[in-house]
């Protein structure tokens, strides 16, 4: 992805949260230059890649595959005894985030406003490839089954439990708008933790054609 398209992508985010009354912690909004010398006191946010996130997942396409990440909070229990993580996220409508599972992960996904948000799911075989057995969840704590690629539709306010194991992809569903998302999980790791059916590239390579607005999680270790 090209630094300029990332940038775009990210003063639309913001655009889009402040339409929804979301607000950022104030070092969302730090220039890179802001970030110097600060590792020492901004460690848990370097190191637990807390911040902006935004991934085509490798397909030269962020509308059509892709995702607007922002991991406001995310633990790791052998330094800070922080077992939980959030994230906020902006889905377009037929803008997919493709298959995957993850091995230690528990989520809810939760449709924070605006549009609604479609997810598909399989349970995963012993190969972890998808199961032809039928998938039970919970919506708002309602047992639910659907087979194998059942869709569930999330509407605003409307949020699913999804368990290690638990494949699952998911757009904004046509006709209905962009989709404010939330994700309330057990600590969150994007480096090893993501299973996917068919191999993709988590952190895109970054283009670097003009100057970054906000550092992404993937440029902590070059700019601090």
């Amino acid at each position: 992805m090209r630094r300029s398209e990332i940038n775009r992508i990210i003063r639309q985010a913001k655009d889009f949260l402040n339409e929804r009354q979301f607000m950022l912690p104030l070092w969302a909004y730090w220039s890179p230059s802001d970030w110097k010398d600060k590792y020492t006191v901004c460690q848990e946010v370097a190191d637990n890649m807390l911040g902006w996130d935004i991934t085509d997942f490798g397909s030269g396409d962020f509308q059509s595959t892709g995702l607007f990440l922002f991991t406001i909070r995310n633990g790791n229990p052998a330094k800070d005894g922080k077992t939980y993580a959030e994230k906020i996220m902006i889905v377009g409508e037929n803008q997919e985030t493709p298959m995957h599972f993850h091995w230690n992960k528990m989520e809810d996904i939760i449709n924070r406003g605006g549009g609604n948000l479609a997810i598909e799911l399989y349970m995963a075989d012993n190969q972890e490839k998808l199961s032809g057995e039928h998938v039970r969840f919970k919506i708002d704590g309602i047992t639910k089954t659907c087979g194998p690629g059942g869709t569930v539709i999330l509407r605003p306010g409307e949020s699913i439990c999804l368990q290690p194991y638990m494949y699952h992809r998911f757009y904004g569903e046509p006709g209905k708008g962009t989709v404010l998302v939330g994700e309330v999980s057990s600590v969150n790791d994007d480096t090893s933790d993501n299973c996917f059916l068919n191999p993709v590239g988590r952190f895109p390579a970054i283009e670097e054609d003009e100057q970054p607005i906000h550092l992404l999680v993937s440029d902590y270790p070059k700019y601090l």
